[in-house]
């Protein structure tokens, strides 16, 4: 599903990314794990389009197609979802209207038949009583208030509820490939474990869709089973292999796989 060869990038002339390799299958869990300023976060940034970092060399192929050149919002519609680590507060946009629209524009599948031509098709939506309800059974699954839709987006939302409202909004859009930055940074034990269901619940009614969680820590996969963790440092992937190799991590800590 996701091929990364080769990729290096810089940020205002500091290269943060060093040459990343790393294959993902359709259906697999990935976990990236790292210290502060290993370049996880950039990872997950430029594999969803952020201009702010320049791509100086390498691959990245997504469902056999180039990401490089295209733009956030069409890299979305190919069905690729950051949940982010700092979700910013948007006053004025609720938490319904967003997903509605969003919803509304995932139904329109991307695809292009020439390098001169691009082709939008218009697919059926659910109907906005059946969003809401669909939205209301996900909100209560993750212990979110009923009022919780007709807030905001972010703003006053307590920690825990910016994490819960990145996994709504996953569980909504259903992505072919989620990208999770740090998504237990932040949580207690409850709530850790709330998000840990919605991911396997994601995961049994989308088992084709894969997943990248970048992650300090081990904790959360206590209630996850990823195929593959893989050790960032220094802006490359330094090694791979299941879940044993967290569990070294959690007893060795980073300074071990220094370079």
């Amino acid at each position: 599903m996701l091929k990364i060869d080769n990729l290096k990038v810089d940020i205002e002339g500091k290269k943060i990314l060093k040459g990343v390799d790393l294959e993902v299958g359709g259906g697999e869990i990935h976990v990236i794990m790292g210290p502060n300023g290993s370049g996880k976060s950039t990872l997950a940034k430029v594999l969803a389009g952020s201009s702010e970092f320049i791509v100086h060399s390498g691959k990245i192929i997504f469902d056999k197609k180039d990401l490089k050149k295209l733009t956030p919002d069409k890299r979305a519609k190919l069905g690729i979802f950051l949940g982010f680590q700092h979700p910013v507060e948007i006053p004025g946009v609720s938490m319904f209207g967003m997903l509605r629209k969003a919803k509304t524009v995932s139904s329109i599948k991307y695809s292009v038949s020439s390098k001169k031509h691009t082709e939008y098709k218009i697919q059926n939506t659910k109907s906005i009583a059946d969003l809401r309800q669909q939205l209301l059974e996900y909100a209560s699954s993750l212990k979110l208030s009923d009022d919780f839709l007709r807030r905001s987006l972010n703003e006053g939302f307590s920690g825990g509820e910016k994490k819960r409202s990145e996994i709504l909004q996953m569980l909504v859009l259903k992505p072919k490939l989620v990208i999770l930055d740090e998504i237990d940074s932040g949580l207690d034990v409850d709530g850790l474990k709330i998000v840990s269901s919605a991911i396997n619940q994601f995961k049994k009614n989308n088992p084709r869709s894969s997943i990248i969680l970048i992650t300090h820590y081990a904790r959360i996969l206590k209630y996850l089973k990823p195929d593959f963790v893989h050790v960032m440092v220094d802006g490359r992937i330094v090694k791979s292999g299941k879940m044993k190799l967290a569990q070294e991590i959690e007893q060795k800590g980073y300074r071990f796989f220094q370079l």
